[in-house]
């Protein structure tokens, strides 16, 4: 009864959350429920201390240009050096993908160059050279320049922490860029339940060869049949665990910033994805990746249209999806509880 109430209290919290201020929550898909500290009178400067250890989300209803500047603005963190967008320039046939038209203004301001990572399923984004020209037709060339990241094989990123895979096989382009935005499409997903942050650092960055590696949690970097047959928590673990070694390897260098539209309970990567049955929601960032995913989950379950998002969650829950927050959690990745911060 106690955990039911505690998750009431966090639903009223998260709808008070649209009418802006800062609010701090607790993922409702943990394994445990985690309260921030608590301080008596003289407790006050300690309670400040673990206040400013909560991560900040910061959130704006405006699903726009302007609105998606502002949110990077939010972050107050400048991204050195030669900066990559990492976006998923989507199967050709779906169309939920973010558009150029979207994302263009901050790419441009950053001088960013966008990137992918070639598929391992086939399709027409198997190959560099057809990629390319999916990412042209789809108008993200016209926005930036477009480089994927594995055109000339594999590099690998170690990560001693690593449950199942503790080491990562990005594209040999990686190391190309002294920084990375992690721009992502929130979404379902049919293996993950969702894609967002840690979906697209993990599997989005991962050359064709680290995706099996990570589908096959670390048995197989050629064999995608046996790989798409993994237990389904180890496969939601690996790709924290592949997470973690972007996150290892680029330190302070990365951000990322979670878009909220077209919610469809497919991946942009389904050529005929379900149309959304929920209205999009707006934009979220933060610094850590675990509070911002955990944040977006949130937003789908805090949903006043329940009709509308009981698709979105029922693919989370039936994929185990919160799973992946839970071990990059442990992994130290990030953290489940989280300060919502509205900008409008």
């Amino acid at each position: 009864m106690k955990k039911k109430m505690k998750r009431v209290a966090i639903l009223l919290l998260v709808c008070l959350c649209l009418g802006g201020g800062i609010l701090v929550f607790s993922g409702f898909g943990a394994s445990e429920e985690q309260e921030p500290a608590e301080s008596g009178r003289g407790e006050e400067t300690a309670a400040a201390a673990d206040r400013a250890e909560i991560p900040v989300v910061y959130m704006t209803g405006d699903i726009g240009p302007e609105g998606l500047m502002r949110i990077y603005e939010a972050l107050d963190h400048r991204l050195p050096g030669k900066v990559a967008v990492k976006v998923h320039t989507g199967e050709p046939g779906g169309h939920h993908f973010l558009s150029p038209a979207l994302i263009g203004d901050l790419v441009q301001t950053l001088d960013a160059t966008i990137v992918e990572s070639n598929t391992a399923y086939g399709g027409r984004r198997a190959a560099t050279a057809m990629h390319k020209q999916v990412a042209a037709d789809h108008g993200f060339t016209a926005i930036a320049e477009v480089d994927i990241l594995d055109e000339d094989g594999s590099v690998v990123l170690p990560f001693e922490n690593g449950k199942n895979i503790r080491a990562d096989f990005v594209g040999s382009h990686f190391h190309d860029y002294d920084s990375y935005l992690i721009l992502s499409h929130f979404k379902g997903h049919a293996m993950g339940g969702f894609g967002g942050a840690i979906k697209n650092m993990s599997i989005g960055i991962a050359s064709a060869e680290g995706k099996i590696w990570i589908h096959s949690a670390g048995t197989t970097r050629s064999d995608i049949r046996s790989a798409f047959g993994t237990d389904q928590d180890l496969f939601l673990e690996s790709m924290a665990d592949a997470a973690g070694a972007v996150m290892a390897d680029l330190g302070d260098n990365i951000l990322y910033i979670n878009v909220m539209n077209n919610l469809s309970v497919d991946c942009d990567c389904d050529s005929s994805p379900a149309p959304p049955e929920l209205a999009d929601i707006g934009i979220l960032a933060s610094p850590d990746p675990v509070a911002l995913d955990q944040a977006c989950v949130d937003q789908v379950y805090a949903s006043s249209d329940k009709e509308g998002s009981r698709s979105l969650r029922e693919r989370i829950e039936s994929r185990n999806g919160t799973h992946t927050l839970d071990h990059a959690e442990k992994l130290g990745l990030g953290s489940r509880t989280y300060r919502l911060v509205m900008i409008d």
